[in-house]
């Protein structure tokens, strides 16, 4: 009788924000829209690098500082991805993750963020400020696609753990949480209203 197992499983850990820490929604968003609107340094290098939208990724390193929201914010993720690596069984000696990167993205009606990864990170992630009816999900790539060659396609019956791409779509107020090598990207917002975001990396010691 054959046995077929699961090896090298790819965790996507997913909790509302408000889990582990009490985050006043319309304050952050609000918080997102000022700092969008006056952020002139980063709005620039969006014009410049046709950037869909706003992001506050080349030029705001402070967030926490500059609004008290953003540091309670932080203290909610870091309660999350302890329990995150946790699950991960992580050997982390005596070091800590730690908040690297944390910052604001606006995407309106048309806009995509493309496939990427977080190099030097361990653990990236997302809270969804903002998310209109009929906005994007965020998609996840198989990372072993680039090594199946000549293996065929899936059967859209396959379950979830074998296909090649998953799409989540979260709810304002969840947390999405991920090792940094795994390939992600944000479909194009076919939504009216705009689509706001705050990601974040964690690096380790």
């Amino acid at each position: 009788m054959a046995i077929v197992t699961n090896l090298f499983t790819t965790p996507l850990y997913r909790a509302a924000l408000s889990d582990l820490g009490t985050i006043d929604q319309a304050e952050l968003a609000t918080s997102c829209d000022v700092i969008a609107n006056d952020d002139e340094a980063g709005q620039d290098w969006c014009e410049a690098n046709e950037f869909p939208g706003y992001t506050s990724y080349a030029s705001l390193t402070d967030l926490p500082w500059r609004f008290p929201i953003f540091k309670e914010l932080v203290a909610a993720l870091d309660k999350h991805v302890a329990a995150f690596a946790k699950e991960c069984h992580f050997d982390l000696g005596d070091k800590e993750l730690k908040l690297e990167d944390l910052w604001i993205n606006i995407l309106p009606e048309g806009g995509i963020h493309t496939a990427h990864i977080h190099p030097h990170s361990v653990i990236s992630g997302t809270t969804y400020v903002a998310m209109p009816e009929g906005t994007s999900a965020i998609k996840f790539e198989d990372p072993r696609l680039a090594m199946m060659m000549a293996a065929p396609g899936r059967l859209k019956s396959a379950p979830e753990r074998l296909k090649q791409f998953v799409y989540v779509k979260p709810e304002v107020g969840d947390v999405l949480l991920w090792e940094s090598w795994l390939r992600h990207e944000v479909p194009m917002n076919m939504a009216e209203e705009e689509r706001i975001t705050v990601s974040f990396n964690y690096s380790w010691g």
